[in-house]
């Protein structure tokens, strides 16, 4: 929720600060409108970026791996990104920055200063992100999420000068997603369950002029958070020796997860026409 409420403090304060400065308009900004942006997405990281793990197969992923001696078979612990090697030493590959590209169409109402609205999206953000458990084996386990495409169904509400229109923005998101794992381990079998769509929502604000009687330009910052965490596991099973720490508590396996929501921020040049 961090990220959340920064984007919701930013916005505000933006939105309030130059409300005032925009000069009284006529029913300017009313109609519909067709855009199209470009811009650069990037993920965001959190101390929820891990693998959790059903040991039990109850459905609740509270539990810990543990050895037949009774350790914690994860003592290496997490990192960011997909494993370079089996040795947590080496560390994790970098998610990187994505391409964010898309169209929309909305249409506005406008009262005086105070304008309402609503717009549909679909977006195309180049987004892979990984997460990496490792065990004292030593073994990597990488599960890895990309984004394909992002839609959103969104209000907005702002403030309507002659030329200029300052708003933020929220709604409904959901995007379609690709699943993998990969691992070193090469005792257990691995089986994976997939769900591709994910469902969350989006909150941002942006500013635009318009040019050209028509024409519209702007820049615009989006947060996107889809519930993906429960969207796709992973089971660790047999065939094996009683005494895998993936065979102890069950003896069908256990499953293991993410435990963070797809989470990342937008920023965005907007191109548009209004009808």
């Amino acid at each position: 929720m961090t990220h959340l409420s920064h984007v919701i403090r930013t916005t505000a304060v933006l939105v309030f600060a130059l409300a005032s400065a925009l000069p009284a308009a006529a029913q300017g900004w009313t109609g519909g409108y067709i855009s199209g942006h470009i811009g650069f997405s990037k993920i965001m990281e959190g101390s929820d970026n891990v693998v959790v793990f059903d040991r039990d197969l109850d459905g609740d992923f509270d539990d810990v791996i543990t050895t037949a001696a009774g350790a914690n078979a994860f003592t290496p612990g997490f990192c960011v990104g997909a494993a370079v090697n089996s040795l947590p030493a080496s560390g994790c590959t970098v998610d990187d920055s994505g391409l964010d590209a898309g169209g929309r169409a909305g249409y506005d109402w406008q009262m005086g200063r105070l304008l309402f609205g609503v717009v549909g999206e679909l977006a195309f953000v180049d987004h892979v992100d990984s997460v990496s458990a490792f065990s004292t084996t030593p073994a990597f386990y990488t599960l890895t999420r990309e984004l394909e495409w992002l839609g959103g169904v969104r209000a907005r509400a702002g403030f309507g000068g002659e030329r200029v229109l300052l708003y933020g923005t929220g709604g409904l998101a959901w995007g379609g997603l690709d699943h993998s794992f990969s691992t070193s381990n090469t005792a257990n079998t691995f089986v994976e369950t997939e769900e591709e769509m994910a469902w969350g929502y989006q909150l941002g604000g942006g500013l635009e002029f318009r040019f050209g009687g028509k024409w519209t330009a702007g820049a615009e910052y989006l947060w996107s958070s889809l519930a993906d965490e429960d969207r796709y596991t992973v089971r660790a099973q047999g065939p094996v020796a009683a005494t895998n720490p993936f065979i102890l508590g069950n003896a069908s396996g256990s499953d293991l997860r993410r435990a963070d929501r797809f989470d990342f921020g937008a920023v965005r040049l907007v191109m548009g026409y209004r009808f």
